[in-house]
């Protein structure tokens, strides 16, 4: 075969795969759409998740899927951040429905919250009256568990030595641990801790991080191998710690710059483990999302 012809057959053969890889990607892409009811998937780069969910009126905060995907929780407020409400919408007839109040939602403020592994119990935060010895009018976690298909009253977490305290912002792993920040009521003096649970009851926790700055709404994988937080420093930046071999936490790294661009928080990854959900500041508040492949491989020694 003359060069020109093997060089020939060789484009061609090179065009044929491109044709099939960029077919099977538009394919994998138009899947990942049916199943979010989005028509533009995010890859490495952030895109808005359902923009327009939210009215002028009101900012959006964290967002968070249930286990099966079947519905998408948010919390909204006023922009003078007085009321705070939990809405959810649901997937009817292959379309998202109209956002009604979520089942855990009260009169009081309702927020952070986060679905556990097996996706049984929702914990959240909320400023509903507590009737617990010392606990302080503010913030505290609340839980809801599923039983016989039905969710039950929610009920207070009790966190013995932060009865006192601010907590928001729960999450947990497969093995009982609640990740959460907590302050002052006043909101100074904020960090994440880390409550494990021994016996059906949560014990006292612990700082997660001895030093560094002030931390906020945490984010723990299904089984603890990695955290994502916000860095309350300046604007808020995502950061992420992977877990040593040690069982502690390694030095924190901040998430891309595509990511880390104008103030974010909340930090949340859907069920799959393919997506980042986060909220996004500035003027016009929203939830991006982009793929975890944008900064799963980083680790202690990559940066």
């Amino acid at each position: 075969m003359r060069f020109t012809d093997m060089l020939k057959s060789r484009l061609w053969a090179s065009s044929i795969f491109l044709a099939l890889f960029l077919s099977c990607d538009r394919k994998n892409s138009k899947s990942i759409g049916d199943k979010y009811l989005v028509e533009k998937v995010p890859t490495e780069s952030p895109l808005p998740f359902l923009p327009g969910l939210v009215s002028d009126k009101y900012l959006i905060h964290k967002g968070i899927f249930s286990n099966d995907l079947d519905e998408y929780y948010f919390t909204v407020s006023d922009k003078n951040f007085a009321k705070f409400d939990v809405k959810v919408i649901h997937k009817e007839n292959g379309q998202w429905s109209a956002s009604e109040n979520a089942f855990f939602n009260s009169n009081y403020n309702d927020h952070g919250m986060s679905f556990s592994p097996d996706g049984n119990t929702v914990y959240f935060s909320s400023t509903r009256p507590v009737e617990s010895e010392r606990a302080v009018d503010t913030w505290h976690i609340w839980k809801s568990e599923l039983m016989r298909g039905k969710w039950q009253q929610p009920e207070y977490v009790d966190i013995p030595n932060l009865r006192e305290k601010l907590t928001s912002h729960p999450t947990i792993t497969q093995e009982g641990n609640l990740y959460f920040h907590s302050s002052n009521p006043d909101y100074s003096n904020m960090d994440l801790f880390v409550a494990k649970l021994r016996d059906g009851k949560f014990q006292n926790a612990k700082k997660v991080f001895e030093s560094g700055s002030p931390r906020c709404t945490p984010y723990v994988s299904p089984n603890g191998d990695y955290l994502i937080y916000a860095s309350i420093e300046g604007q808020l930046d995502l950061m992420i710690s992977n877990k040593k071999a040690n069982n502690n936490w390694g030095t924190p790294r901040p998430l891309p710059s595509r990511i880390n661009d104008n103030g974010q928080g909340n930090p949340y990854v859907s069920p799959d483990g393919d997506f980042l959900f986060f909220t996004k500041g500035g003027e016009e508040w929203s939830v991006q999302w982009v793929s975890t492949k944008a900064f799963m491989s980083m680790t202690d020694d990559s940066y």
